[in-house]
């Protein structure tokens, strides 16, 4: 490999590993972008293999919907999503689980706490596998019993909203447009400013990669990309509703990969 150049994702190679590369007269440009836009586009066995991860997501979400939560702390909910991943054949998560009740809910990236889940109030779940390196995420709201009229409307709102967002994804459409139409929803209730995040990202080797649905995204889908829709709504003080699927851009329309139950599941 003497006197090569090679292209390197800046931001995944650690200084030593690129030490170990140059020492061997091979010299190291960054591409940002050019490898994320390679990877961008799964091939159909890739696509298979987030299928069958997003499969098990399926069935650790359906298991939790059958759990009890109230009086357990989040942070034993999280260990709970853990062992149920184990047992339905992942042996590594794709990220740290978030369990988020009640007022915690309110933050998108909420830390698990060792905090009592109360009743009456909504409980958001976000959490991934890894599949032969593929990763899953997947996210689940659940209520633990009759809910204020806020929270329960900020659900219904919320999966309005990520249906519409659902229905934009396909191929030629810009990353922009698929954000605008989920977030048209939720501001339309009245809600704009409590959804700050982006609709969505590429799921692939990486959680978070190209390409980007959000607002200020430049990015055009195609087939072969695969995303999450994940619009949230969050309300300070008082809970938060976030609803995820992953899905796989067709050349006619889009698949969704995750199937599990997104109508409102009480637990107790």
């Amino acid at each position: 490999m003497a006197g090569r150049t090679i292209g390197i994702e800046a931001h995944v190679l650690t200084v030593a590993a690129n030490e170990t590369l140059t020492s061997g007269a091979v010299e190291t440009v960054a591409r940002t972008g050019l490898v994320e836009r390679l990877r961008a586009v799964k091939e159909p066995e890739e696509a298979e293999t987030l299928r069958e991860a997003a499969a098990i997501s399926d069935a650790v979400f359906a298991a939790l919907s059958e759990e009890p939560f109230i009086g357990r702390t989040e942070i034993e909910l999280a260990w709970r999503v853990r062992e149920l991943f184990r047992e339905h054949g992942s042996t590594e998560l794709s990220f740290d689980s978030i369990v988020a009740a009640a007022e915690n809910g309110a933050s998108p990236h909420a830390d698990v706490r060792d905090v009592a889940i109360p009743a009456n109030t909504l409980v958001t779940i976000d959490a991934g596998c890894r599949l032969d390196g593929y990763a899953s995420d997947c996210t689940r709201t659940f209520a633990t019993g009759e809910l204020p009229d806020d929270l329960g409307r900020a659900y219904e709102v919320c999966l309005e909203a990520q249906l519409a967002g659902l229905a934009a994804i396909g191929p030629d459409v810009s990353g922009r447009e698929a954000d605008a139409a989920a977030r048209e929803v939720i501001a339309a209730a009245g809600w704009g400013e409590q959804f700050g995040h982006g609709l969505g990202h590429g799921i692939g080797l990486e959680v978070h990669e190209a390409p980007a649905l959000r607002a200020e995204s430049t990015d055009e889908l195609e087939s072969g990309n695969v995303v999450s829709c994940e619009p949230g709504i969050y309300l300070p003080g008082v809970g938060g509703v976030r609803i995820e699927d992953m899905v796989l851009v067709t050349d006619t329309g889009r698949e969704r990969l995750t199937r599990v139950e997104k109508e409102l599941v009480t637990v107790s």
